[in-house]
């Protein structure tokens, strides 16, 4: 019985067809078993590069290319184009295993031949140093380049030259002479293949197998039922499979906590929900699936959904916000607690200063009493004079800490008083609770985002699961922390030297776009959560699009509308108006740019009065941008008055070292929101750029 593979390629291509050209890829594959017993529409391919490829009739205009199998039943689906484009591109491609990994590779081999002849031509005249001059021959063809990609890497002499490369090289090979060129040593290179590495000779003439060993690249369709759950979804379907660097880490087994890595779009919250799904099917015990908002809490739950579907292993898979926990395990042991406002907890600590007559302001009380006492659990002056206070800027002589240390006591005996909590307050009593408890509630917890969670929340997961093998896996990456909160994991009693992995390669955004957004970044500064630096050096996409549109305006008024011209430009090329977004910094800014959008009859729907359902364009903050994508994406009024945001910065006066977390956490932001960007990204300003685009200009 003949079985269909999809190309993952082919997956990113389907949602851009015409809908009439979908539904009869949809009918044409979904017969696709009775058509190859019959013979009909399959047709061999005049002066294709490879032998297997053929081509099946999709409409009178369309045609299908399929690679057939040599000796078994399975046939990959490679390309819909129109008649001629098909085969065209047929004659230039081909199709390759890896001699490294034994995975399927697509190539467009006419290109690379013609950039080969190129680079002969140049050769004599260029005197400039050979880009891979210090790697062996032998190395090379270690790490999986075939001949003529060992003649290509030698004809290198600029990282340009490797860059252009990309959209027609070998995927596999291409990443691996981009570590080379990033400096890695082949070795450092071959542990970042990892998992891809097969162990024994590899047979490169055998492309069934290969296809078989490819499900990082190619899925296996069972039936026409799922093909049609396919083609209804293929990129929400795709997230759910792994490369096999991510299979690697889904399915080890750690002594204790574990954790990944790795910037903007290289599947982390993938790997957390595989691993969870592998952590419930491996014993009884529940697995809490956890982050820090309730809106990235229902994403979670929703890939859950979609990736398992065993009752009884989703039985074991509980999905909750880490304040969500905190609050019911309160709950239940003292009822409902009754929580202040922001605005009232500021009074409170002004009160405070005005009483004692002291030096400080609120804000530097209320980091104080989070940054030092909260997060080492500091309980009385003895034990704030002995706190560490690496990173709070501001010295204090012991008389001066002296005087700290009674503005927090007389905050804290207010609260107690009054008979209020704020959020720290309720997570501290309930991380008390769960650690007098010898059953905890959970075997196995998966936490995403992790460097959005302050020290008190990571105190209480520690307490929510007992010690162990596979206790706690993390998913995290510090350049995209959006909030004040920094954590070294040793101190809250989590250990994951020797158990962390990285990922490198960005699935969602493009080469472009990536590069852009990662400027954003440049010469700043991050911790990893470890008690190190932290980099995102080696992310790389390999997909290719458009560069980033950035353009300033002098009002306002103008750029909305120009920002509304250039999604109705989205719209008329055939883009979906739920696969546009807006992201700006405040909600009222949102509000204006619906009104723009109204004004030109585009609907628009602002995510957070969604609940999770959008009709139209999506409209939000920044911050609600956290975890999302979209095919084409706009970040709006990226003024200097408006990002940094005034309100969300403290003043150097007040406390140096939290205006220049502030500043950082807002260049953090202003990353997240580009990188949800898929294909097509604008960024737009009016009157002067905020000062993080200022370098990019």
């Amino acid at each position: 019985m003949a079985t269909l593979a999809i190309d993952k390629d082919f997956l990113l291509d389907f949602a851009k067809l015409e809908q009439s050209v979908q539904t009869r890829v949809h009918e044409v594959f979904g017969k696709f078993d009775t058509a190859t017993h019959t013979g009909l529409h399959l047709e061999k391919i005049k002066n294709a590069r490879n032998p297997q490829f053929r081509s099946i009739r999709i409409t009178q205009f369309w045609r299908g290319i399929v690679l057939a199998p040599q000796t078994g039943d399975t046939y990959t689906l490679l390309k819909v184009l129109p008649h001629d484009d098909a085969y065209v591109w047929a004659e230039r491609r081909n199709v390759s295993v890896n001699q490294a990994t034994g995975g399927i590779e697509v190539r467009d081999d006419a290109a690379l031949d013609e950039h080969l002849a190129h680079l002969d031509r140049q050769a004599p005249d260029n005197s400039g140093a050979h880009l891979f001059a210090h790697v062996k021959d032998s190395d090379l063809v270690r790490l999986g380049l075939d001949d003529k990609a060992v003649r290509f890497a030698r004809l290198l002499t600029d990282d340009s030259q490797l860059d252009a490369a990309q959209p027609y090289f070998p995927s596999t090979q291409w990443q691996v002479l981009y570590g080379l060129a990033a400096g890695m040593t082949p070795d450092e290179v071959w542990a970042d293949l990892g998992a891809e590495i097969l162990d024994g000779p590899v047979d490169t003439a055998d492309l069934d197998a290969a296809i078989r060993r490819s499900s990082h690249r190619v899925l296996l369709v069972d039936g026409p039922d799922e093909l049609m759950a396919v083609f209804a979804n293929p990129f929400a379907l795709w997230r759910i499979y792994l490369h096999p660097a991510q299979q690697a880490v889904v399915d080890a087994s750690f002594r204790g906590p574990a954790r990944v890595t790795g910037g903007p779009g290289t599947g982390k919250t993938v790997v957390a929900l595989h691993r969870a799904r592998r952590l419930a099917e491996r014993d009884d015990g529940k697995v809490l699936v956890t982050t820090f908002t309730s809106t990235l809490a229902e994403s979670l739950e929703d890939g859950i959904l979609m990736l398992v579907d065993d009752p009884a292993v989703e039985a074991r898979i509980v999905v909750e916000h880490v304040d969500r926990i905190a609050h019911r395990v309160f709950r239940e042991e003292h009822g409902s607690p009754h929580l202040i406002t922001n605005a009232d907890e500021k009074k409170l600590w002004r009160s405070i200063i005005d009483d004692l007559g002291i030096d400080f302001t609120e804000t530097f009380l209320g980091e104080e009493w989070r940054q030092v006492v909260l997060a080492q659990r500091v309980s009385d002056a003895a034990g704030y004079l002995a706190a560490k206070r690496t990173g709070r800027g501001r010295r204090l002589g012991a008389s001066q800490k002296a005087m700290v240390w009674q503005a927090i006591w007389e905050f804290e005996h207010a609260l107690i008083t009054r008979t209020v909590h704020t959020h720290e307050t309720v997570r501290r009593e309930a991380t008390r609770i769960l650690e007098q408890l010898t059953d905890k509630p959970y075997r196995h917890i998966v936490v995403d985002e992790a460097q959005d969670l302050s020290p008190d929340q990571w105190r209480l997961l520690r307490a929510s699961v007992p010690e162990g093998p596979d206790d706690l896996f993390l998913a995290g990456d510090t350049h995209q922390r959006i909030y004040n909160n920094h954590v070294s994991l040793r101190d809250v009693g989590i250990n994951v030297t020797g158990r962390s992995r990285r990922l490198t390669i960005n699935y969602r955004t493009s080469a472009e776009i990536l590069r852009w957004s990662l400027e954003l970044m440049h010469g700043a500064r991050f911790d990893d959560m470890n008690d190190r630096l932290d980099t995102i050096a080696g992310c790389r996409s390999d997909v290719h699009g458009d560069a980033p549109t950035v353009e300033g305006f002098g009002t306002r008024d103008v750029e909305f509308a120009s920002l509304s011209e250039k999604v109705q430009g989205w719209i008329d090329s055939g883009i979906e108006p739920s696969e546009i977004g807006v992201a700006v910094r405040s909600r009222k800014l949102g509000d204006a740019v619906a009104a723009a959008l109204t004004k030109h009859r585009i609907p628009s729907t602002f995510l957070a009065d969604s609940r999770g359902k959008t009709e139209g364009v999506a409209i939000g903050t920044m911050h609600r941008m956290k975890g999302l994508e979209f095919r084409c994406l706009a970040v709006a009024a990226v003024s200097s008055k408006q990002l940094p945001a005034p309100y969300a910065v403290a003043s150097a006066d007040e406390d140096e070292h939290t205006h220049a977390r502030d500043l950082q956490r807002e260049r953090c932001l202003l990353f997240v929101a580009c990188t949800r960007a898929r294909e097509q990204l604008l960024v737009t300003w009016h009157g002067e750029p905020s000062p993080f685009l200022t370098p990019l200009l």
